[in-house]
């Protein structure tokens, strides 16, 4: 039994969702979303919230089940409230300009890090360490972040690089750290 699965999702005020056999499309204030289900599921909606069901109790419909229903979720809110990612430059140097199109790192390489954001993502830059990735799609929003931070990952020495804003970066000892190291 799918606890996930079996919640249902509701539908906030301003967010219009439209099932057409497979296909799912939510409009909301801040734009539009659409998703194709898989066969092994159905997805059924009663006046303003949608329920996710399985046709079967294989495997693949069970696991498939609570996926479908946190992907809808995620629709939906998308639409309505939006979806944020929130980055930090930790490091002497290390910051951060740009517009909400495009963000320039300099983070220690020789060359500055130019990343342009594709269509339904918006930057916004707080400080000039601090970033932050939003839109409507959660999966585009997560996978610009990550891209973002994979430019230069936070190192375990100094803990200098970017990082999510409240990751903790478990630090190591180094060679000077060692106990008895001098003698």
């Amino acid at each position: 039994m799918s606890r996930i699965g079996n919640a249902p999702i509701e539908i906030p005020a301003g967010v219009n969702v439209e099932i057409e056999g497979r296909k799912v499309k939510a409009t909301g204030p801040l734009g539009e979303l659409h998703m194709e289900t898989r066969p092994e599921v159905k997805i059924e909606q009663e006046d303003q919230v949608l329920i996710v069901k399985r046709h079967k109790e294989d495997k693949v419909s069970r696991s498939l089940h609570g996926l479908t229903r946190s992907l809808l979720f995620n629709m939906v809110s998308g639409v309505s409230k939006g979806w944020e990612k929130k980055l930090e430059l930790v490091g002497v140097g290390y910051r951060v300009q740009g517009s909400p199109e495009k963000i320039t790192l300099n983070v220690g390489y020789s060359h500055p890090v130019e990343i342009e954001a594709p269509e339904g993502i918006k930057f916004a830059v707080e400080d000039n360490t601090k970033v932050k990735v939003s839109g409507i799609d959660k999966h585009l929003v997560g996978q610009i972040a990550a891209k973002i931070r994979g430019v230069r990952p936070p190192e375990p020495y100094q803990g200098k690089g970017i990082r999510y804003s409240g990751e903790y970066v478990k630090r190591k000892a180094g060679k000077a750290g060692k106990v008895g190291a001098g003698k």
